[in-house]
């Protein structure tokens, strides 16, 4: 996809890369229950799978098979954002599907600080598959 930033010749976030010790898991919960669709997978050492899924704006989850992998107990990632239509809805899904939600819905109004005004934005938030923190985000503006 072509965007807008002139010195990267393109630009926008195109993937985030996970590690998974549950391959199955993983998919199920990514394709079946966030409706990611694979766009390319492959075997990587030791016949570890991998895969980019595509989001559905453009940008792909990234995920790596890796049984030995160990979680850090607070990485340097905060959490990772998806783009919904309706974040009561996709809380549900995520719910039904053994997702540990950490934060429900609520409409959050962000007093921007650089002339935009006021965005309101619903949003949620829950533990995914592999401990990573997911945002489920709603907004008109961004």
């Amino acid at each position: 996809m072509s965007g807008t930033n002139k010195t990267l010749g393109g630009g926008g976030l195109h993937h985030v890369a996970l590690k998974t010790t549950d391959w199955e898991g993983s998919l199920a919960f990514y394709c079946d229950v966030l409706g990611f669709v694979p766009k390319v997978t492959w075997t990587i050492v030791a016949e570890r799978r991998a895969g980019m899924f595509d989001t559905g704006g453009g940008n792909y989850l990234e995920i790596f098979e890796d049984p030995d992998y160990t979680a850090a107990s607070n990485g340097s990632l905060i959490h990772l954002a998806v783009r919904t239509h309706s974040v009561d809805e996709t809380t549900a899904r995520v719910r039904a599907a053994g997702m540990r939600i950490t934060v429900e819905p609520k409409d959050v109004v962000i007093a921007t600080t650089n002339g935009v005004g006021p965005v309101p934005v619903r949003l949620s938030f829950f533990e995914g598959p592999n401990g990573e923190v997911w945002e489920l985000f709603e907004n008109a503006l961004t």
